[in-house]
């Protein structure tokens, strides 16, 4: 589920920064008094006239007070939680001297409106109109007003903010709204919502997105309507006016969305439409201020290409950014030792030896720098986790680094005849494969079950899939960003819709995994992830970017692709169909792997 990801992050990246070296505050930290506020807020398209009330939880050091003002942090839930999910991550903030508001964000836990995707319009609007109390020219419902937060320039505070999943978006939504935001710490959220839940890996015309309606992912998409209505019905006595009747505590456009795409397998125009105002892809020029990106290795819902696709864009337009991909994320919520800190009762503020941790190191130094003025600079680097590395305590050996992404060198293979893999200067067999795609998008393929498990067995029935497997390695083989594809596909046409084209639904829909075969047969798919494909025009070579992976390939393992024709977590299109992928030739179907040099 989205709140309890998202919250892990924010209560231990926060509880890891209370544990810092540099924080002269933590042997002795301050006491906090916690406040909880509610806030009449205004949002809506244009104008805006709809009143929102939002309750938070603000806390405040001791030590900040109108003669020392302290900086700020903005923070709010994940997915299907409230405010309270963030009281530890805000306790151990205030203790190190920041006055923290945690709020419910519109829908959850206590704060009235309907659910809106984190989309500008609304969210976004909300969260600014919380600036405004944190820099003293807004009040909350019962006259609060603040004179202990610094400020740049009158009605302006020194202001960060930091938020997983749901919690991440949302700081893209008021930060390209708002100038008065320094710093952001988006973690494991999407560029484009459209891609998220409706994924196409091909067609791509900028980052993640497609031109061509994708596949829809109906099991993650089920899963957070389910959980959006019931914290909708559970909080109704708290907003009496909330709407549970047709789309309940949701836009009204969510739920026919999520029925069409669960009957048709594609989105919908309208669909793409809102997915696509909710998402920062649609107004990343707008995001200006140093952006810290954490994204998890292990996650399905919104995998490393989103975050590869933020950052890119971010660092195009002069935007100062860093990005860490971390060991976890929505599909494995449990960190790697030393990288976040777990102990009795959850995620701890240090390791076991009492020593800080890696990723709370690096957010410590990132809000210690643009918010409290410390003279050494985050490095603007490329780091991610390498699961094969040993070390003991804090996890800082574990991870890569590059001065930038992309960190790696392209090793290319070619598909072989009906079933292999050969080195990028072999002559590759011609041959083909066959298969055909199971009828209603049928679950002929299992890779994991969104959300609930990774654990079950990795299942392909016959007949319905391809695969091609390289010979052992000669030596370790670490691959680290986006496997890509480019295959040569047959297939029968389309049906054409009645103005042109091809009805999205009819496309046939393919799903590329890429996996890792040990000598003794055992079968690794890294991630559990899959690249689902609808592409326009099946009959010319289609390129595929498959999602980002870490991930090492030892000696004497092979590689293998798999072309499947369904995928459990999706829905496929509705309509059998038989392809064919063919190898060899002077355009050869290839795969090509993004390889860093091993240590």
């Amino acid at each position: 589920m989205w709140s309890t990801r998202g919250t892990v992050l924010l209560i231990s990246v926060a509880a890891a920064l209370a544990g810092g070296p540099t924080a002269a505050a933590v042997a002795d930290p301050p006491p906090v008094s916690v406040r909880t506020l509610h806030f009449d807020t205004v949002v809506g398209p244009a104008a805006g006239d709809t009143h929102c009330d939002i309750v938070g939880d603000l806390y405040t050091p001791a030590t900040a007070t109108a003669a020392s003002p302290a900086p700020a942090i903005l923070t709010t839930n994940g997915f299907g939680g409230s405010k309270d999910d963030q009281q530890a991550m805000a306790t151990a903030m205030a203790e190190r001297g920041y006055v923290v508001l945690s709020y419910s964000g519109l829908g959850f836990g206590g704060s009235g409106c309907r659910i809106e995707l984190d989309d500008p319009d609304w969210d976004g609007k909300a969260g600014s109109q919380l600036i405004s109390f944190l820099g003293g020219t807004k009040a909350a419902k019962d006259g609060t007003v603040l004179d202990d937060v610094r400020l740049d320039a009158p009605g302006d505070p020194r202001v960060g903010m930091i938020g997983g999943s749901y919690g991440g978006q949302i700081q893209y939504a008021v930060a390209g709204q708002d100038p008065r935001v320094d710093t952001i710490v988006p973690i494991i959220t999407w560029n484009d919502l459209a891609y998220s839940l409706t994924p196409n890996n091909t067609d791509l015309s900028s980052g993640v997105t497609s031109t061509t309606p994708g596949v829809a992912k109906y099991q993650w998409a089920s899963l957070f309507t389910a959980v959006g209505i019931t914290d909708g019905i559970s909080n109704i006595q708290s907003d009496p006016n909330r709407d549970v009747t047709t789309c309940p505590n949701f836009d009204a456009r969510v739920c026919p969305a999520v029925v069409e795409a669960g009957i048709t397998g594609a989105p919908s125009p309208t669909t793409l439409e809102l997915l696509r105002h909710a998402s920062v892809a649609s107004y990343v020029k707008d995001i200006k201020i140093p952006t810290l990106l954490l994204q998890g290795q292990a996650d399905t819902l919104f995998n490393l290409n989103e975050v590869i696709a933020t950052y890119g864009a971010l660092r195009a337009q002069g935007t100062p950014v860093k990005m860490v991909w971390q060991s976890w994320g929505h599909s494995r919520s449990a960190p790697a030792p030393g990288e976040l800190g777990d102990g009795p009762g959850g995620y701890a503020p240090v390791d076991a030896g009492g020593n800080p941790t890696a990723e709370g190191r690096v957010v410590e130094e990132w809000f210690d720098h643009y918010l409290n003025d410390a003279t050494t600079a985050p490095a603007l680097d490329f780091t991610y986790f390498r699961d094969w590395v040993s070390y003991s305590g804090d996890a800082t050996p574990a991870f890569g680094r590059a001065d930038a992404y992309p960190a790696g060198t392209d090793q290319r293979m070619l598909l072989s005849g009906a079933d292999a893999l050969v080195a990028g200067d072999a002559t590759p067999a011609r041959g083909s494969a066959a298969f055909v795609t199971p009828a209603a998008g049928a679950p002929t393929s299992v890779t994991e079950i969104s959300a609930l498990s990774q654990d079950v067995p990795l299942f392909d029935a016959p007949g319905t899939f391809a695969q091609y497997t390289s010979a052992p390695l000669a030596q370790d083989t670490d691959v680290v960003g986006p496997p890509r594809v480019r295959l040569r596909l047959r297939v029968p046409a389309a049906v054409p819709s009645p103005v042109g084209g091809a009805v999205p639904a009819a496309l046939p829909t393919l799903f590329l995994k890429v996996q890792d075969v040990a000598p003794d047969g055992t079968v690794t798919q890294p991630g559990r992830l899959v690249a689902p494909i609808r592409p326009a025009n099946p009959n010319r070579p289609v390129d595929v970017t498959l999602p980002a992976i870490v991930h090492r390939f030892a000696a004497g393992h092979r590689v293998r692709l798999v072309v499947a024709g369904s995928d459990a977590a999706y829905r496929g299109s509705p309509l059998p169909t038989a392809v064919t992928v063919t190898a060899g030739g002077n355009d050869p179907s290839t795969l090509t792997l993004p390889v860093v040099a091993a240590g």
